[in-house]
């Protein structure tokens, strides 16, 4: 799959990051589009600026994202489409009920569009990261909405906006279906001391809060339902595991977690399809990240672990959200002037041996499956 980076939240500085602008899918989304076919790619990340379609209470401008709906469906791509990527409209207080009213609102809206556009069976992420949103946006004041030791409530408060907008959408499109994003982590004790080692497994255990509330395992007046819980997405990168208040755990480190068990847990607590649905590193790393990707989710399918899919994200090169440098994470670079971008040939590759391995296993998979029958 291909993750195109669409967020639009406001830094601790108050500025707003705009990445389908800054790194020309917005403007450029048949020309994307176009080279996924190309490549044998036929499913992506995306997402809707929710703050340039709504700008004004209830009124939906869709300029900003008919293009892209259309290229999608014109190239055959089908496209799961982030509603909320940490980003909303100006003045919207998102610690008030009105919040999830109006999400839930726009969630229908975009929703029936897409039904008048012709897609029967959409696919959505209505809420990026509800857990990572919490924290950078609520605990540590790293983004919007810049608070500090709230994290919990807004962990609360946007899982109320998922649920509302996921009934938004099923009151248009009945089949709809809906990724859960959140990220994988792994966090390990640095001494043996007992309570640095229980401390070490309730940050660890944090990964599953959103899940679990959107399942009503946790806090059910909260609403959650099992049937809330249709895929789950995991955002897995080289810097998701740590030793509790100290360095990363780095890939070949004898505390490395290996990712087929952190995919096996997941799956057992929830017994549902998996997606990884971020993952990615950069400049030189691009490829040998993906291999060990590539690796560890055929483990994890010969275990009956049901991965779906592996998204590089982001696919296009983009600005750092605090500095603007040069991010090199993608399979394209910039675009320039007439929406052209050069090919890591490195990453192309790796991703080149991952389709024909899984192209394989999917082949044998069937194979067996016949014999079995017969």
């Amino acid at each position: 799959m291909a993750g195109y980076e669409c967020t639009t939240h406001r830094r601790s500085d108050g500025q707003r990051l705009d990445l389908l602008a800054t790194t020309g899918h917005g403007t450029w989304p048949d020309k994307d589009y176009q080279q996924l076919g190309a490549m044998g790619i036929g499913c992506a990340r995306d997402g809707l600026r929710w703050h340039l379609i709504e700008s004004r209470p209830g009124r939906y401008d869709w300029s900003s994202f008919l293009p892209m709906l259309r290229a999608a469906r014109d190239r055959n791509v089908q496209v799961v489409w982030d509603l909320c990527h940490y980003g909303y409209p100006d003045g919207l207080d998102i610690w008030r009920p009105g919040f999830v009213d109006r999400f839930a609102r726009f969630a229908g809206a975009a929703a029936k569009l897409m039904k008048d556009e012709g897609v029967d069976v959409p696919f959505y992420s209505p809420i990026n990261e509800i857990s990572f949103w919490s924290w950078a946006g609520a605990q540590v004041g790293y983004f919007n909405p810049g608070a500090r030791g709230r994290g919990q409530e807004l962990k609360h408060q946007l899982v109320r906006a998922n649920i509302a907008a996921i009934e938004a959408v099923r009151q248009q499109a009945p089949d709809a279906r809906f990724v859960q994003c959140d990220p994988l982590i792994n966090v390990i004790a640095g001494t043996l001391h007992a309570g640095e080692v229980e401390e070490a497994e309730h940050h660890r255990l944090a990964q599953f809060e959103a899940w679990d509330l959107l399942a009503g395992r946790q806090w059910p007046g909260l609403g959650g339902r099992e049937d809330y819980l249709d895929i789950i997405g995991v955002n897995f990168y080289p810097h998701n595991q740590w030793f509790l208040n100290g360095g990363k755990i780095l890939l070949g480190d004898r505390y490395y977690r290996p990712l087929v068990g952190m995919l096996s847990e997941i799956y057992q607590r929830y017994q549902r399809p998996l997606l990884v649905s971020e993952t990615g590193a950069e400049t030189e790393e691009r490829a040998p990240w993906l291999n060990y990707i590539s690796d560890q989710a055929a483990l994890a399918l010969e275990r009956g672990v049901p991965v779906a899919g592996i998204c590089w994200y982001p696919f296009l090169d983009y600005p750092g959200w605090d500095d603007d440098r040069h991010c090199s994470a993608g399979l394209f670079g910039y675009a320039d002037s007439e929406g052209n971008r050069a090919l890591c040939q490195s990453l192309h590759l790796q991703m080149k041996r991952l389709q024909a391995r899984f192209t394989n296993i999917r082949e044998s998979a069937c194979s067996n499956g016949q014999r079995n029958d017969q």
